[in-house]
């Protein structure tokens, strides 16, 4: 003989349902651009040759202040001068990755999702040489599923893109329990989906 559940219990249960129900809904709503996003840029990473996408370089060439680098000592280079230089004059909007000083001349480095800019100063008159490459939409999109060069804002956005899916599979899981007549197949689907993953995981990776 089952035991019966009492009232409290069964309106507990109906609350965690209800309240599972709205968080899978809406949750899949508000995160749908998110997988449907990093599920596209999974399949353009996984074949990159299909999915090589327009890579594009070009090179430039100028002549700032001589001053900002001539100098022997490498605490008086106007490093922020330069750089906002470079941005104004070749409409750069990346952020700097590095700036490097060498006897002969400065180098300095932006990168962003799917773009990158190197800029070789020469220390003695203040000629440079900028060569610019972008990778297209396609690069833009596989560096931002990637994290690379996108800085700690957009690595929030990964973060809560992932705390997203992790709330959506977990309530799916949830609500497949207050189902009675599909409850034990959907867990039987689970655990099916479970094994099939590790056993291709055994087969395909050495």
């Amino acid at each position: 003989m089952k035991p019966v559940k009492s009232k409290t219990r069964i309106a507990s249960e109906r609350k965690v349902a209800m309240l599972s129900r709205w968080l899978h809904i809406y949750g899949s709503m508000i995160s749908f651009a998110i997988v449907f996003f990093f599920s596209v840029t999974g399949i353009t990473l996984n074949h990159p040759d299909y999915f090589a996408g327009e890579l594009k370089t070009t090179q430039e060439k100028g002549k700032m202040d001589s001053n900002w680098v001539i100098s022997k000592d490498t605490n008086k280079i106007a490093k922020l001068t330069i750089v906002e230089y470079l941005r104004k004059n070749h409409h750069i909007s990346a952020a700097v990755s590095e700036f490097r000083i060498d006897d002969g001349q400065c180098t300095v480095s932006f990168k962003g999702p799917g773009y990158a800019a190197d800029a070789f100063i020469n220390r003695e008159n203040g000629s440079y040489e900028l060569t610019l490459l972008r990778a297209g939409m396609i690069g833009i999109m596989n560096d931002l599923h990637k994290g690379r060069d996108t800085g700690s804002k957009w690595s929030w956005v990964i973060d809560i893109s992932a705390v997203l899916l992790v709330l959506v599979s977990l309530t799916g899981m949830i609500l497949i329990l207050y189902i009675k007549r599909k409850k034990w197949s959907g867990l039987i689907m689970a655990l099916i989906g479970t094994l099939l993953l590790w056993l291709l995981y055994k087969m395909f990776i050495p």
